[in-house]
């Protein structure tokens, strides 16, 4: 395992070097603070329109804010988040295929396997170290500043939007593998989430779609319990562990 380890160690000192790593995190943390900052200072904002507003013939109502606001700010801005970190990360693979870089390496024995693996070994851990500070920041300040009783399941609906970018991650490598170009490989996993929102019109198979664990708003108001998402769960981790199957299959079968 120690030419995996050197492998994973060059990607992620590549990601220092390029300043990728510092910008990711540097977006997250923003992220963190933005949602309850944005939720907190909305009743003021409308405050300091309302002059404005009413001139135009526009009335403003008091607007009371709570823990639930700051979540549903939380999950609206989760998507941005997934698309950037995708863009900053996902193109890893189409960038080796470009530079030739990669040809070298594996003339030198290093198994094509652990290519695969070294690269979503760091996508992975660089989503989970940056997705769980955002969420931690942003669970720190609506509690600080709310009663956050009032929200229910509020971490399992973190992790359920945590395994949702472990999907995305897995089918980023999976067409990162199969295609030369980073915006190519963004725009089928575009096209995958698509395709499984769409079928979520039809009641027999939406409970085991992996968009539902993006339902947040059943989840957080009680509507919904753990248990209801279970399936989707259970298929965003199969296909997620067969999506790295393939594209290590592809990629050994795959000319440079």
């Amino acid at each position: 395992m120690r030419s995996w380890y050197a492998f994973a160690r060059k990607e992620m000192q590549e990601s220092v070097r390029s300043g990728k790593l510092v910008l990711f995190f540097l977006l997250f943390l923003l992220f963190g603070i933005m949602n309850p900052a944005m939720t907190k200072m909305t009743p003021w904002l409308m405050e300091t329109l309302a002059g404005s507003l009413e001139e135009s013939g526009m009335m403003i109502t008091t607007m009371e804010v709570t823990a639930m606001s700051s979540w549903m700010q939380y999950y609206k801005n989760i998507p941005v988040a997934i698309i950037l970190f995708l863009l900053l990360f996902g193109g890893s693979q189409a960038a080796e295929y470009q530079k030739g870089t990669l040809i070298p390496i594996l003339t030198k024995g290093l198994d094509r396997w652990k290519v695969v693996l070294a690269k979503a070994a760091v996508m992975l851990l660089l989503w989970t170290a940056g997705y769980w500070m955002m969420f931690g920041i942003t669970f720190g300040y609506t509690v600080y500043f709310w009663d956050n009783s009032v929200v229910s399941h509020s971490i399992f609906a973190g992790f359920c939007v945590y395994l949702t970018g472990i999907w995305l991650i897995s089918l980023m490598m999976l067409f990162g593998t199969c295609l030369k170009s980073a915006m190519a490989s963004l725009g089928g996993v575009g096209g995958v989430y698509l395709v499984s929102y769409v079928l979520g019109i039809f009641p027999a198979v939406q409970k085991y779609l992996p968009t539902r664990l993006f339902d947040m708003n059943s989840l957080l108001s009680g509507a919904k319990n753990p248990a209801d998402f279970l399936p989707a769960i259970f298929v965003a981790i199969v296909f997620s562990v067969c999506h790295i199957l393939g594209a290590i299959w592809i990629f050994d079968r795959k000319a440079l």
